[in-house]
């Protein structure tokens, strides 16, 4: 009968070999080549991989003889599984631990030369053994000692990268869910959102057209063109950020001046920047898409504005520089600043360093994002002083 630690040993080596799934699947190409390289590494005609369950020994890839399945107290390997080190005997028949095993006997076997190195998972649990074996009487020297234990590691590899695998095409055929309902979600969100976005539009056109006709009332600085250029801006930046979300990162992209993109997003700023210094210098010509990146720009701008400091008039400055292969853009505010230990988790999703300004909190992962889809960073370093200077590099 096998002790406590035994049975949790056997629970233990059970639960990694249903998920390795490797008991009663046809022997894999992979492990009958690790097999068969032991083999002729050792010099002997047969070899195999043992996993040993509870009740029985399986017999997952072997050469020289047809692979099978034996009872667990028939099995050599099993005998020797809590073993410290690797076994290598001679001659099995004058072994203690085997001669009266029936595959030393004579009964299922003629075994004489008899080694084995252990099969041990990453969390340190055996599941069987890599077993060399003749029915003559052989001996191993060191190099062959060693290539048996390096061969056993392989093994314990291939179920590894095999397992990761499934792990993997689960993970893809979840994505993939995921991806249809996001899909179903953007467009109801797109619909949600634009159908009021078309009736302000229309609004303000009709609103335009009417004081046009009555030329006594006089709409000041173009106030009106300004809200139906941003509306009609807004309704393609939704489209936009949509089409990202369902096509998982598809971008149109073309020659971008931001230098212009920086100049719309001022305007549609103008409430938010009241009363803030804003100094822009000259700034790239990039490859990407403008919707997107103006939205990068937006997002950077509002948030310098919003998280300004009360006791100093706040300014605000964005200029760029060619740092090796790529443009770095920065944009500097004398605020509030971020501290040092949320630095590391504001690009997180609903991730708020200030929760004393109104917020969401997906703006700036929205930017990592994007930027990380146009092959860019994002990063927020402090200003002397106090404020923040947030920063993103394109490919030049």
């Amino acid at each position: 009968m096998r002790g406590v630690d035994e049975v949790g040993d056997d629970a233990r080596r059970t639960a990694a070999l249903a998920a390795y799934d490797v008991l009663l699947k046809p022997p894999r190409r992979e492990l009958v080549a690790v097999v068969d390289l032991a083999a002729r590494i050792c010099g002997v005609p047969m070899a195999t991989i043992n996993l040993i369950t509870d009740t029985e020994q399986h017999q997952a890839a072997a050469v020289g003889f047809d692979a099978s399945i034996c009872s667990r107290e028939d099995s050599m390997c099993a005998a020797i599984l809590g073993e410290d080190a690797p076994v290598v005997v001679p001659d099995a028949s004058q072994d203690p631990r085997f001669r009266d095993n029936p595959f030393v006997t004579g009964s299922l076997g003629d075994v004489r030369f008899y080694a084995a190195h252990k099969l041990v998972t990453p969390d340190g649990v055996t599941i069987g053994t890599l077993c060399v074996f003749d029915d003559r009487v052989r001996h191993l020297d060191e190099d062959q000692r060693v290539a048996l234990g390096t061969l056993a590691e392989r093994i314990v590899d291939i179920l590894e990268l095999e397992l990761v695998g499934r792990a993997l095409q689960r993970t893809l055929a979840e994505l993939e869910l995921s991806n249809e309902r996001l899909t179903s979600f953007a467009g109801q969100v797109s619909h949600d959102l634009k159908t009021p976005l078309a009736s302000l539009s229309l609004s303000l056109e009709v609103m335009r057209d009417q004081l046009e006709e009555h030329g006594s009332i006089r709409v000041e600085d173009g106030l009106l063109d300004r809200a139906i250029d941003g509306s009609s801006r807004m309704a393609r930046l939704i489209d936009q950020v949509l089409d990202y979300a369902r096509l998982g990162g598809s971008l149109k992209t073309e020659a971008v001046d931001l230098g212009v993109v920086v100049g719309q997003v001022l305007q549609d700023l103008d409430g938010v920047l009241a009363g803030v210094e804003v100094r822009v210098g000259p700034l790239p010509v990039v490859v990407g898409d403008p919707v997107l990146l103006r939205s990068v720009l937006q997002n950077l701008l509002d948030n310098a504005a919003k998280y300004r400091h009360p006791d100093r008039a706040p300014t605000i400055s964005v200029s760029s520089a060619r740092v090796d292969d790529c443009w770095r853009v920065e944009v500097v505010d004398n605020g509030r600043g971020v501290p040092a230990e949320a630095r590391g988790s504001i690009f997180d999703p609903l991730t708020r360093a200030d929760r004393s300004v109104e917020g969401s909190g997906i703006g700036l992962s929205t930017c990592r994002r994007i930027l990380s889809a146009h092959g860019g960073t994002l990063g927020c370093d402090p200003v002397p002083g106090g404020g923040s200077t947030f920063w993103f590099a394109l490919p030049a």
